[in-house]
């Protein structure tokens, strides 16, 4: 659990900790979109993808494996979803076939596509987290979307409810290696027998973590209460949000590649005709 990095803040000195963060906020957005406009089985646009976030991280002073173990949390749905693409892809070139399950060409290279894009977004999502601190992330939330609060949409308790959850994934995680060890002591087994008996040796562990979570909840209601918390009513800000030439070279470079994605784009379908 401790290596499980995705949602905490990395503090340090850097080129994108210094950016604005409603500018990160939006480069991030930009780049899922730059992710997705990679068109099957083009993988130099993911090549092109995964250049820049490698600029991005060490710009952002970064560890390399701290970025790759972001992706720890959701390994098991990258190979499900790859494992999928595998045996229930029936379009291309049969290579084996085994009872219902079909393995083509065309199945191995949608797999690949699908991992490489998971991997990619939840890298780029984790970067945001490293380099924005929870509290200028609910600034950046509340920033962009104060044009809803002419519907009477409730923007900061949003921004601040967002804030939160993101601020408590390490803790709950926490929470939750401590419980495990403490069960294990006492002889708790969480690594034997088949899934089910695996999944009910759990139970003992997600009680106490509902109720942990619980208490963490009331005893903060009562920290905001006891500092006069009243919501977004009369509020005002210690630390005011500015534009730097950092935040003007990072929407250069982010509009840089997916110019660069879109060419790419269109270098395949000129090449697959001439071919």
């Amino acid at each position: 659990m401790k290596d499980v990095t995705f949602g905490q803040y990395y503090p340090t000195k850097s080129f994108v900790h210094n950016m604005d963060a409603r500018v990160k906020l939006l480069l991030t957005i930009a780049y899922i979109v730059a992710v997705f406009l990679v068109q099957s089985f083009h993988f130099l646009g993911f090549v092109a993808c995964l250049l820049f976030l490698i600029v991005a991280t060490v710009l952002a002073k970064v560890p390399i494996l701290k970025m790759l173990k972001s992706i720890k949390v959701i390994i098991f749905f990258i190979v499900f979803s790859a494992v999928l693409q595998i045996f229930f892809n029936n379009n291309g070139t049969l290579l084996a076939e085994w009872w219902i399950f079909k393995i083509t060409d065309i199945g191995l290279l949608n797999a690949g596509f699908i991992a490489a894009r998971i991997t990619l977004i939840i890298l780029g999502a984790s970067l945001l987290t490293f380099t924005t601190s929870p509290v200028e992330l609910a600034d950046g939330i509340e920033s962009l979307l104060y044009p809803l609060k002419w519907i009477k949409f409730p923007v900061h308790e949003f921004a601040l409810i967002m804030s939160i959850a993101l601020r408590f994934i390490p803790t709950l995680l926490d929470e939750t290696d401590r419980i495990i060890k403490a069960q294990k002591a006492r002889g708790a087994d969480f690594e034997s027998g088949n899934i089910f008996k695996r999944a009910k040796a759990l139970i003992p562990v997600l009680i106490p973590l509902l109720i942990s979570s619980f208490r963490r909840a009331d005893e903060l209601a009562d920290a905001m209460d006891a500092r006069c918390y009243a919501g977004s009513k009369n509020r005002t800000k210690y630390k005011k949000m500015k534009l730097s030439y950092r935040d003007l070279l990072g929407t250069i470079l982010m509009a840089g590649l997916i110019t660069g994605v879109i060419f790419l784009n269109k270098f395949y379908i000129v090449l697959a005709v001439v071919v």
